[in-house]
């Protein structure tokens, strides 16, 4: 008789800061012309749309990573089955979170911000993160990046033109404490970012990585890829896509990622875990 899982018909997508779920709606349509039931929620505070958010940002200006993780955590309880778990940036470390305690079927980080224990602090990543951190009443207030810290941070290999419209299409004032909570959860014993590295029986983990990634760099996922295969027999795999940005979910090319993403959790997620 066998034990084998059935495969998940079910994907959550998980955004990051300054975006809202429609930075995935490329993948939403990619996925659901697939066969598979998509979930995008947005985190809590965010709900509405793009213009709605920048209006009144005022109901995301106390967020923090916990309400979040929790928020996806009551959604994927509520599934049938165990989904795919999908997060882009901040969603990426969600996701990391969401496995270790016991959900989904297989997960992907994509651009995946670094989770407690991963302390590589590359520059590019200082100045993508400095207009929320050069000020501490930031952790109590929504902020916005201009378009020119936009481009410097999302759409680095996209054209000037390129890099607006994105900016007009999808970038959203984002919660400050989240990033302060991931910045410096290396200085705090229960950061809401921290994850067991020896834990043998979590599901399959994908990270990917873009080469040419200002906010995480492809060293930062590296790192998580290489910590999570010393101390754990549960599978970890790293991709890195050559010359792609932190937008690389929505740039030119981004169909290649996403089916990589997707045939990948496909193919791992009925695997049993190794103990």
């Amino acid at each position: 008789m066998s034990t084998e899982a059935p495969a998940p018909d079910t994907i959550v997508l998980i955004h990051g800061l300054w975006m809202t779920p429609l930075s995935w709606e490329h993948w939403i349509d990619r996925y659901r012309a697939r066969g598979y039931h998509v979930l995008a929620p947005p985190w809590p505070g965010l709900e509405g749309d793009v213009g709605e958010i920048r209006r009144d940002p005022s109901p995301m200006e106390e967020l923090g990573i916990e309400e979040i993780v929790d928020h996806y955590e009551a959604i994927i309880r509520e599934l049938p089955s165990p989904p795919i778990i999908m997060g882009h940036s901040f969603g990426g470390a969600f996701t990391q979170v969401l496995l270790d305690r016991g959900l989904g079927a297989a997960g992907v980080g994509i651009d995946a911000a670094a989770v407690k224990g991963i302390n590589k602090l590359p520059f590019s990543s200082l100045r993508s993160a400095f207009p929320v951190l050069r000020s501490p009443a930031n952790a109590h207030n929504a902020v916005a990046l201009t378009l020119s810290e936009f481009q410097y941070a999302f759409t680095n290999t996209m054209s000037h033109e390129e890099g607006m419209r994105a900016f007009d299409r999808y970038a959203v004032p984002a919660p400050g404490r989240v990033l302060f909570q991931g910045a410096f959860a290396s200085f705090r014993r229960h950061a809401p970012t921290r994850v067991d590295f020896h834990r043998h029986d979590r599901a399959p983990l994908l990270l990917i990585a873009g080469g040419a990634d200002h906010v995480v760099p492809a060293s930062v996922d590296r790192a998580t890829a290489k910590r999570f295969r010393r101390n754990s027999k549960a599978l970890t795999d790293y991709r890195e896509f050559p010359g792609r940005s932190h937008f690389t979910i929505g740039e030119a090319g981004w169909e290649e990622v996403a089916d990589f993403a997707l045939e990948w959790a496909a193919a791992h997620a009925t695997e049993p875990a190794t103990v």
